[in-house]
């Protein structure tokens, strides 16, 4: 479960601490840009980590299906169905688009080999059912605990967004300044 720790060090404590965004009227524009830059970086990073969920999540599934289907064809023949289903599907909850990159996709990627650490899923055919369904459960509660921050993470990214918009509607910020300044950067 991914927990919010007060006074953390992690992104996810700073972005989802309650004076985060507090003052953002006050603050300089670029200030806000950055708070809104890096809430969006971890928006990235949990979506990552539930896309990463989700095809475990999947791979179980299909396992759990074809046994109880009697079916004969091997999880790994059936692989590339499998993680394309939701791939191509219709969006389900609040996906954005992204433009970044996640910062942490390999912690990620450990993270969710940890929740089962004595799961492999290359042979998820020799799992028994009981270890099928308590690997699920594990997966399942953390891409839950995943969402949940993620839909946090994303109330603070729309926050600072709508106030950088306000800004530029009441003529505070301008589009020529911030062109100026992307220029004084490069």
């Amino acid at each position: 479960m991914i927990e919010v720790r007060p006074g953390g060090r992690r992104r996810i404590d700073r972005v989802l601490s309650p004076d985060y965004a507090s003052g953002i009227e006050e603050r300089e524009l670029g200030e806000v840009r950055g708070l809104r830059d890096e809430a969006a970086q971890e928006e990235t990073d949990l979506s990552y980590l539930r896309r990463v969920l989700h095809a475990r999540i999947d791979i179980v599934r299909a396992e759990q299906r074809r046994r109880r289907d009697g079916g004969s064809a091997s999880v790994v023949e059936q692989l590339v169905n499998i993680l394309s289903d939701n791939a191509v599907g219709p969006a389900a909850g609040s996906g954005r688009y992204q433009t970044i990159e996640p910062s942490r996709a390999e912690a990620h990627r450990r993270h969710v080999e940890a929740l089962v650490s004595d799961v492999d899923l290359s042979d998820v055919m020799s799992l028994s059912d009981a270890k099928l369904d308590t690997t699920l459960h594990h997966y399942t509660a953390e891409e839950d605990s995943v969402s949940a921050r993620r839909r946090e993470v994303q109330q603070v990214v729309d926050r600072l967004n709508a106030e950088i918009a306000r800004r530029y509607r009441e003529g505070a910020a301008s589009v020529d300044q911030l062109l100026a300044e992307e220029r004084d950067k490069s």
